[in-house]
């Protein structure tokens, strides 16, 4: 089988309908939510009315380890539910084996985190309710990553009936 891009999509993230928009896949969220186990947060918040705060805190219920990134956070030497702040994920992969980058950051400024999980080494991207880059979503299936995007894990976990990562 010859591989093409949009062979890529099939396999890697999610697909493009005919309308042009991306979709995500449910054998690609499960595989997600299953198969990482730590987790970077990017944009994670030390306030508890923010959704990143919120899900930081229901992901590590679930055991995930979940790293948690803000450069105003890192500068304050705080840390979230247990976990060093880091000031970005090139700190963070240093210290940490990370599966999935989660961003909780505006869509024109998702590409940049998107190109470091390519960049550091992770196997998947997870793009948070409302943020969307097709652009960036092309680049990480390319570079052989699974991507989610304008989606939370939170509620596609209870949908598919995961409780946590696979031990």
């Amino acid at each position: 089988m010859k591989w093409s891009p949009s062979l890529a999509f099939a396999i890697g993230g999610g697909r493009f309908s005919k309308m042009g928009s991306w979709q995500n896949d449910d054998s690609v969220i499960r595989r997600v939510l299953e198969t990482s186990k730590t987790i970077a947060l990017v944009g994670a918040s030390k306030n508890v009315e923010r959704a990143s705060n919120h899900v930081m805190a229901d992901l590590q219920r679930m055991g995930y380890r979940v790293i948690p990134t803000n450069p105003g956070l890192a500068k304050q030497n705080v840390e979230l539910y247990g976990e060093r702040v880091y000031p970005n994920l090139e700190a963070a992969f240093a210290d940490h084996e990370i599966d999935l980058v989660d961003v909780f950051r505006r869509s024109e400024d998702a590409g940049e985190f998107v190109d470091e999980a390519i960049k550091f080494g992770a196997k998947a991207v997870w793009l948070q309710m409302g943020v969307v880059d097709e652009e960036a979503g092309k680049r990480a299936v390319s570079a052989g990553l699974d991507v989610v995007m304008d989606s939370c894990p939170l509620p596609e976990s209870r949908r598919l009936g995961i409780s946590g990562p696979s031990t």
